[in-house]
């Protein structure tokens, strides 16, 4: 157990172009070696292309992307005599958050689009549809903890 105390959630500033909070977590968790206005450009032209193809403004399909994406429960290894068992667990609002994000970015990146504005705005457009490798990823999760439901009773 850590003798320290626990860290102080600091607050991040909305973005200059939205004003929006989770476009700020999104574009520093799209960030590599500190580079924020690389990843900065790469967003903003991932929504222009999201517009350009949608027809909606990029903002409101990207927060429909991140809500689609966001899982209700997922699954925690629990050990309880010798055994190990998958436990479902609900999952708390900033990690719904920060799991969606991190799936819609790291799919995005393993897709096959020439740059990575592209790819994230493919990536985007299928989550905020409803279809896609996050949005499979986040139903194989809800699928774990439904078959683990048996298992309940060791949550803590």
């Amino acid at each position: 157990m850590s003798r320290r105390s626990r860290a102080d959630k600091r607050e991040t500033p909305p973005d200059p172009k939205f004003g929006s909070r989770t476009v700020t977590m999104f574009i520093n968790k799209l960030m590599y070696d500190g580079k924020k206005s690389v990843a900065e450009r790469i967003f903003y032209d991932a929504m222009d292309i999201l517009e350009e193809r949608s027809g909606q403004p990029g903002v409101t399909v990207f927060e429909q992307a991140i809500n689609n994406a966001k899982p209700a429960l997922e699954v925690k290894s629990r050990r309880v005599g010798g055994a190990t068992y998958q436990v479902p667990i609900e999952v708390r609002p900033e990690r719904r958050t920060a799991l969606a994000t991190r799936w819609l970015i790291g799919f995005a990146r393993g897709r096959a689009e020439k740059s990575m504005a592209e790819r994230l705005a493919g990536e985007l457009l299928s989550a905020s549809r409803g279809e896609g490798s996050t949005v499979k990823k986040k139903d194989d999760t809800h699928r774990m903890a439904e078959a683990n439901k048996a298992f309940a009773h060791y949550r803590w």
